[in-house]
């Protein structure tokens, strides 16, 4: 983890010429070593956050973008596309106690977010704690995804809702 952060993931992006193929290859072999489960050919993009990885899982051929923020449990499918800047939340803060400020409640229970396969996250989509996205699906970019997507579906907006169904 020291080298990824301390090195790796202020490396350029894995799409530069002449030195993004030996980028990516080192920031797999990181992965390899940092998430809970790592899939075949992974790609991570400069900057992305994952925490210590240990309770990331993330199927062969999938990517997390530039500047990407993953918190908590996460599950990804194969052959998932995360564009830049997506941010995946697993927790919130309390906020039942009206007599206690927010900052003194602490958080909500860890709940897992899991991403299915071949599933495109668009710019700066954000994921809330315990979502599911069914196979297939894509979610818009800006887009705020309080509840589970089912497969193959393009979801957009804030909240996030059914565009349209893909065929």
């Amino acid at each position: 983890m020291l080298i990824y952060y301390g090195f790796a993931q202020y490396l350029p992006k894995t799409t530069t010429p002449a030195i993004g193929k030996p980028i990516k290859k080192f920031r797999y072999i990181l992965a390899k070593g940092i998430f809970k489960k790592c899939g075949k050919d992974v790609k991570l993009e400069n900057r992305a956050y994952f925490g210590s990885g240990y309770n990331k899982e993330i199927g062969e051929y999938s990517m997390i973008g530039s500047n990407a923020q993953l918190y908590g449990p996460v599950k990804i499918g194969k052959h998932v596309l995360m564009a830049p800047e997506v941010i995946i939340l697993t927790r919130n803060h309390e906020s039942k106690d009206l007599k206690k400020p927010m900052s003194e409640q602490g958080y909500t229970k860890e709940r897992q977010v899991v991403i299915g396969d071949d599933v495109w996250l668009g710019t700066r989509s954000i994921i809330l704690p315990g979502v599911r996205i069914g196979n297939g699906s894509i979610v818009g970019a800006s887009s705020v995804v309080t509840k589970d997507v089912k497969p193959y579906s393009i979801v957009g907006g804030v909240p996030a809702k059914l565009i349209k169904k893909r065929k």
